[in-house]
């Protein structure tokens, strides 16, 4: 009779499966393991070991051969006692022993028993269906610091001005024109500068709201006339805006803001845009020139991709 089934089929629901005579194959539960040098996961498992030692009969595997085979207790001992002379002869002659599913069984140079498990089954019964697997090494870019203070911006492609719309732009840049004549004539240089500045004010913001509307539509063509945008600027307002960046996470918002309240800026975090990213400024800014002033020096001293942002907050 071959027992060597019986003892695999014990395995599974027992700690210890002794055969007499010859020795005691014990289990223990191993954790799940990542080998990370092999990037290879394993499910637990039980891990066999063998001690020669444990050779009394306990009953367990005589009594299992006996009901799966529907015979006498008795017999099913002789039969173990028949396969144990027959194991230990082939180790004699042999030198090796091969136990199916459970491992193999060797002489050392002292006439001792090794045993080396086979790792082709999983004797834990809570793992059934579980294999071990190689996963890909997953790759990490690491950016530049600087890089991180970059908004990510969006390409967007405007449709080109028909001649009535360039038209009415020239028109539009006439009048402005005009109306800084008139204001110098009557009110002096310095009014037509000011005037110039906030008319320059109003058209840069017009655009700007056009790009944005491009933006939150998702379209690269704008088929009808955008209305007409009217915006005033109050007094103690700062709508010039020299930008460190806008962030996709906040963290790093915190951590730009922080290192420039520490170089002297007087930076602020501003709310979150409507495109989910966090605003970081160097500083703001009541006139145009101011803000250009102080973006040339930061792109300067600090951050060569500083940009300026008009917009009243």
């Amino acid at each position: 009779m071959n027992i060597q089934p019986y003892i695999a089929q014990l395995l599974y629901r027992y700690q210890c499966v002794t055969v007499p005579g010859f020795g005691a194959f014990l289990t223990e539960t191993q954790s799940a393991q990542w080998i990370e040098s092999a990037n290879s996961f394993f499910p637990p498992k039980k891990m066999i070991s063998f001690n020669a030692n444990i050779r009394n009969n306990d009953g367990l595997l005589a009594n299992h051969i006996a009901q799966s085979e529907k015979t006498s207790y008795e017999y099913a001992v002789s039969a173990i006692q028949h396969a144990v002379l027959n194991w230990k002869k082939t180790l004699e002659e042999n030198g090796a022993l091969s136990i199916k599913n459970v491992g193999e069984i060797s002489l050392n140079t002292d006439k001792n028993l090794v045993f080396i498990p086979t790792d082709q089954t999983n004797y834990l019964s809570s793992s059934f269906g579980l294999s071990s697997f190689v996963s890909p090494v997953v790759k990490r870019e690491i950016f530049e610091k600087k890089l991180e203070a970059i908004e990510e911006k969006a390409a967007i492609t405007l449709e080109p001005q028909t001649e009535e719309r360039a038209s009415r732009s020239y028109l539009r840049y006439a009048a402005i024109f005009v109306l800084g004549l008139g204001l110098t004539g009557s009110i002096g240089f310095s009014l037509y500068q000011n005037q110039m500045a906030n008319e320059t004010m109003l058209v840069e913001t017009a655009v700007q709201k056009q790009v944005n509307n491009k933006i939150q539509e998702a379209t690269f063509f704008i088929k009808a006339p955008i209305p007409a945008v009217t915006l005033s600027v109050k007094e103690g307002k700062m709508p010039y805006h020299v930008m460190a960046g806008a962030f996709r996470e906040e963290k790093n918002a915190d951590k730009i803001f922080h290192r420039l309240s520490d170089l002297g800026y007087k930076a602020k975090r501003l709310a979150p845009n409507k495109h989910g990213l966090f605003p970081v400024v160097y500083g703001s800014y009541s006139t145009l020139a101011e803000a250009e002033k102080a973006k040339k020096e930061i792109q300067e001293k600090d951050n060569p991709e500083a940009w300026l942002l008009i917009e009243s907050l």
